[in-house]
């Protein structure tokens, strides 16, 4: 089936690469015209914090809510409570009412502002309320409203977005990041190649492939909630994974051509082959992937579909673009002819001397022993440090400073404390209707809210038009992402609403931002051990399905593990205690989100995969051609240490290039999948991995009479009449 796929676009180049550059012009446009969408917004069903946004809808706020503009002026600069700042404000707010989108604006000054204005006169805040969903406020939407906030900047009063308009001020394209992941990616295969347009053609593919799935995962966030960072880590592991796989291809074909080969019979045959392999180690990810949903939380699904969307972008166009820019390019891709030998060299009887990764597997399949307990030792520390892992939770005095969010954060926390930039939101539906907000169920909750440790101000009571559910917006002494916060919505939960609702008939929660991070790292916790257990057990059947060994699936699982760890303990050095945070552009230590360490898990498994399986295939067929074992994986690894190890190398540039990223989930990725790829293609896969493989033995290839006899006949690198695997020198398959 995938010759057949490889032959049938060798044959018809040019169609197939008119049709995926029409695709990716489509799609293109498509976004441009309707936007990529993306929301912040998280849903956990059945949590609290869910139950009191539910509660929330009875109320008739706008799309996005109350969205805040901090004005600020130097402490020797304007007051904010002179003639010439209100007149300067009022102008602002009229200009801001008259925009597209505005559906209301509130200043400082009037009563329903309440404490927008800062005793000492030189931080206030005026809300913007839009017709726009969190997901559709874009860049240009917050460009209009600063500038319509002209007025105020005029009269020397800086004005910075907050909230939802803050993370639409902040993000950036990924086109610096990609560069220079693009730019190490062709030094690196230029460097192996030796020829530009051998190097050019894994990139070619990688980024058509990568501006499709950016473009689809933009227009999904139409009809999904999808985080900012879910384009970006999609971005990262999608141009990575397509380069790699179109490297692993683009190898097999040069070869193929040294043979002899035709070029649309090489094309045909490099699908056959590596493009099965590709197929196989793309489905692993993607299934790693969905191992996710049983998270059962909407932001994993979300984060889970935008890396699947772009490796199954990659798969394809490895199986269908490449072989026809295989086809076009023909022998410009054939690798250089070799130097003729010295005089005399042919008579001699010695056979030339093993060099690079040959010479490294012989050195370590002659000192199994010591070099297991070597790679072992060397994942000691990290493992340990992965043992402080916790969960966190990040608020806007963790993004890079000098951003607006970060900017608003600073100002809001300083003039009004910090609970005011993540306040929570209590919600009481009543057994009856209210009587209004003297009612006495009404005045008694709004007592104990004040009267609990750990709240700094509680606001007015808001009745919904039936009467019967209340709100109140309580602003915690403690930032957002304060341990303290968190404490306080437990206490809010177990002591101080039950108290007051008991036998009333009374149902009230507890929502808002440090809720719902409460919420969903708890969840997360839960949900781990199960979501482990899956993707374990799917990289497992794979590997057996591939390989026909219990033994085998076992260990490569195992060992994949080693990787996920040090990735973990890299995450809680730096981010966590925030060793060298500085040179991460952080201010110092940040919390970890649950879901990052989820997510990292199910992409690192399903990457792993990858290497697994081009080196297992080369081993294997060492082994059936041969019997045996110990020289199957020293060829094993000697054929692939050197691909692996460079396809690697890509990827790691790739990975760091987005720690120029300001989001820290960005650059947590960025590290811990470098660090997690960077080990794994050395450490793991070049002494663990042939270690154990030379320790084991035969038992390798132990395989249950009756196992045998249910999997099916899976031949990964090629088939049973694969003419590369049964001839030395392969026959030109016949192009009828």
């Amino acid at each position: 089936m995938f010759a057949t796929l490889g032959r049938w676009c060798a044959r018809r180049p040019k169609r197939v690469v008119a049709a995926w550059l029409l695709l990716l012009l489509g799609l293109a446009a498509a976004a441009g015209v309707l936007g990529s969408a993306t929301t912040e917004t998280v849903s956990i069903p059945g949590s609290d914090s869910q139950a009191a946004h539910d509660a929330a809808r009875a109320f008739p706020d706008s799309a996005s809510g109350r969205q805040p503009l901090v004005l600020h002026t130097p402490a020797d600069g304007l007051l904010l409570t002179s003639d010439r700042a209100r007149e300067a404000v009022q102008e602002t707010a009229r200009a801001l009412a008259a925009r597209d989108h505005v559906v209301a604006v509130t200043t400082p000054y009037e009563p329903a502002g309440g404490a927008a204005l800062a005793p000492d006169g030189h931080t206030a805040y005026l809300t913007v309320e839009l017709d726009l969903a969190g997901r559709n406020i874009t860049a240009d939407v917050v460009h209009d409203l600063r500038a319509a906030a002209e007025p105020a900047e005029a009269a020397g009063i800086e004005v910075t977005p907050g909230g939802n308009l803050a993370e639409a001020a902040d993000k950036k394209s990924t086109r610096r990041s990609e560069a220079i992941g693009l730019v190490a990616a062709f030094a690196i295969l230029y460097l192996g190649f030796r020829r530009p347009v051998a190097a050019a053609v894994p990139l070619a593919v990688a980024v058509v492939g990568l501006g499709i799935s950016l473009a689809i995962i933009g227009l999904t966030g139409h009809v999904t909630d999808m985080p900012s960072s879910g384009a970006t880590i999609a971005a990262m592991i999608g141009l990575g994974v397509g380069i790699d796989y179109s490297l692993f291809c683009l190898t097999r074909f040069r070869e193929l051509l040294a043979t002899g080969l035709l070029i649309e019979d090489a094309a045909a045959l490099t699908t056959g082959a590596s493009g099965k392999s590709v197929a196989f180690a793309g489905t692993a990810v993607i299934a790693a992937l969905a191992g996710l949903a049983l998270g059962g939380l909407p932001l994993l699904r979300a984060l889970a579909l935008a890396p699947g969307i772009a490796v199954l972008v990659a798969m394809a166009a490895t199986l269908t673009l490449l072989p026809a820019l295989l086809s076009l390019l023909g022998r410009r891709l054939a690798p250089e002819a070799p130097a003729p030998p010295a005089p005399g060299a042919a008579d001699s009887p010695q056979a030339p001397p093993a060099r690079g990764w040959a010479r490294i597997a012989r050195h370590v399949a002659d000192r199994p022993w010591r070099y297991l307990l070597a790679g072992l030792a060397f994942f000691v520390l990290p493992a340990l440090a992965a043992a402080q892992l916790s969960f966190g939770q990040l608020d806007g005095g963790d993004k890079s400073p000098g951003t607006a969010g970060r900017t608003a954060y600073d100002r809001l926390a300083s003039a009004f404390g910090p609970g005011v930039n993540g306040p929570l939101q209590v919600t009481d539906t009543l057994a009856k209707p209210a009587s209004g907000p003297a009612d006495p169920a009404v005045t008694a909750m709004g007592r104990a809210l004040k009267d609990t440790s750990g709240v700094a101000a509680v606001g007015p009571a808001q009745l919904s038009r039936d009467a019967r559910t209340v709100r109140w917006q309580v602003t915690p002494t403690t930032a957002p992402g304060d341990p303290g916060t968190a404490a306080l919505v437990d206490r809010l939960r177990t002591d101080t609403l039950p108290n007051v609702t008991r036998g009333t008939g009374q149902a009230a929660h507890v929502g808002g931002l440090p809720a719902i991070q409460l919420d969903l790292n708890d969840r997360l916790a839960q949900r781990l051990p199960a979501v482990i257990g899956v993707v374990l057990a799917i990289a497992g059947l794979l590997l057996l399905l591939a390989f026909r060994s219990p033994l085998v699936a076992v260990k490569a699982a195992v060992l994949n593990l080693l990787s996920v760890a040090a990735a973990y303990g890299v995450l809680t050095a730096l981010f966590q205690w925030g060793w060298g945070a500085a040179l991460l552009g952080l201010g110092g230590p940040v919390p970890i989100p649950g879901y990052v360490p989820l997510l990292m898990f199910a992409v690192l498994f399903g990457l792993s995969m990858d290497y697994e399986v081009f080196l297992l295939s080369a081993v294997r067929e060492a082994w059936l051609a041969s019997g045996d074992n110990r020289g199957a994986v020293i060829t094993g690894l000697a054929r692939t240490g050197r691909i692996i190890t460079s396809a690697a190398l890509i990827m790691v540039c790739v990975f760091l290039g987005y720690l120029l990223w300001d989001d820290p989930v960005v650059k947590m990725f960025g590290i811990g999948l470098a660090t997690a790829v960077a080990l794994d293609a050395t450490v793991v896969r070049g002494l663990l991995v042939p270690t154990t493989m030379v320790l084991l033995g035969k038992a390798n290839w132990w395989l249950p009479g009756w196992l045998d006899r249910l999997l099916p006949q899976m031949h990964i690198e090629g088939g049973e009449q694969d003419p590369v695997r049964t001839s030395p020198v392969p026959e030109p398959v016949r192009n009828a």
